[in-house]
């Protein structure tokens, strides 16, 4: 029987890493992700886990601590966010390349500079090819389930590999929400023990970790990493599966939120599709046919699926909460063209950076991208597919 309470993003990210019970957890302050480790350390200090917590003097160290940590043979967990993860930089490549499952909260915020607090996805987007699988999180909940998932997924044999939990600064990580968790003992029973097969610790199989990798095997190790985000898909598929059937809360890849029959539709992540679906739903009762993927597995990329589900569409926008400075639309959009490319289809695509630092989402601007679409599909014509919504300038595309 599930436990109906009302938490913030941050306090549910932290119950569910008190129900996981790490062995170890190395985390550094930073807004907005500083509550996690705060929260977490009171269950520290009244004994309701047996985590060993070390406060480090550095997000560098915090994925340091939890890379020595995971390599010994324990279930390591962090949390952080903009700089932080880009201070981590150097360590989360190394994390991902010693395929250490280790699994970070990140609450997604603008990174420097200049200074801003608040949300958009340039931390993550910064590390979407360091080998991390990468899931997002549209609100507390859905934060709450990855997180309770996302050991299984890392710690599976065929993937091995680091997973990061994305939910947006402030926006869901300090919005407190109704959410039903999961008992702790039924938690434990799905999550399981950790029971590496190699590890530092072990003296009957001793290993070197981290050794010289030159032109001799390099090569063979990247490729071996390739194959396990791969086989990562199939994976995420089968945990969410026996998730569903634990909770009756169903996860994929991506939700299709009214797009079966849609003529239009915008792709997006994180707490916006909460906004696309609420104005997708008044476009609806006009007789405009307008539709929502929401995207929850970014990496490992879900590119030949996502190409088939936009497939009988008229026009399409991709929101992209980064700009990647390229000249070239945003990461999301490019790698969804790319896939639409390759299963020839002739979906009609523009994209639309927004919400930079902050920036507030609304109705209006939804709408707006909706509109541009009934457009597109009209005139036949994308015109400019770089653009931007929410700025002010005279000009909304590049």
């Amino acid at each position: 029987m599930s436990i109906r309470e009302r938490l913030s993003g941050n306090e549910a990210a932290a119950v569910a890493m008190k129900q996981i019970n790490p062995d170890v957890v190395a985390a550094f302050p930073i807004t907005p992700s500083t509550e996690i480790p705060q929260y977490f350390s009171t269950f520290v200090s009244n004994g309701t886990v047996d985590t060993e917590f070390i406060a480090v003097e550095s997000e560098h160290s915090a994925m340091s601590a939890c890379i020595g940590a995971q390599a010994a043979g324990s279930r390591a967990m962090t949390a952080t966010s903009a700089n932080g993860l880009s201070f981590m930089w150097e360590m989360i490549y190394i994390a991902s390349s010693l395929r250490l499952p280790i699994v970070m909260s990140l609450v997604n915020r603008a990174v420097s500079g200049p200074l801003n607090i608040h949300n958009d996805h340039s931390d993550a987007m910064g590390v979407r090819d360091s080998g991390w699988i990468m899931l997002f999180s549209e609100n507390n909940q859905e934060a709450y389930d990855n997180l309770i998932m996302a050991h299984r997924i890392a710690e599976n044999k065929s993937v091995q590999l680091p997973l990061m939990v994305c939910q947006d600064g402030f926006i869901t990580s300090h919005a407190i929400e109704n959410i039903e968790l999961i008992e702790d003992d039924v938690v434990k029973k799905f999550i399981g023990t950790y029971n590496p097969e190699n590890y530092l610790l072990n003296k009957d199989n001793p290993i070197s970790v981290g050794p010289l990798d030159l032109q001799g095997y390099l090569f063979e190790h990247k490729r071996q990493q390739a194959d396990a985000m791969r086989n990562a898909k199939d994976v995420i598929l089968q945990v969410s599966q026996e998730f569903k059937e634990l909770t009756g809360r169903e996860y994929g890849l991506f939700e299709e939120y009214k797009l079966q029959d849609a003529e239009i539709a915008i792709v997006c992540m994180n707490s916006t599709a909460g906004t696309a679906k609420f104005v997708a739903d008044n476009l609806r009762k006009t007789g405009v046919k307008a539709g929502v993927l929401k995207l929850r597995v970014f990496r490992p990329f879900p590119a030949k699926e996502i190409a088939q589900a936009l497939s009988h569409l008229k026009a399409v926008a991709i929101l992209d909460k980064a700009d990647p400075l390229n000249a070239t639309g945003g990461a999301l959009y490019t790698d969804i063209t790319s896939a639409l490319y390759l299963e020839h289809s002739q979906v009609k695509a523009v994209n639309y950076i927004y919400g930079i630092g902050g920036r507030d989402t609304k109705q209006d601007h939804i709408e707006k991208v909706y509109s541009d679409l009934l457009k597109i599909v009209e005139t036949n014509d994308i015109g400019n597919p770089y653009r931007y919504v929410g700025v002010r300038t005279e000009s909304t595309s590049f």
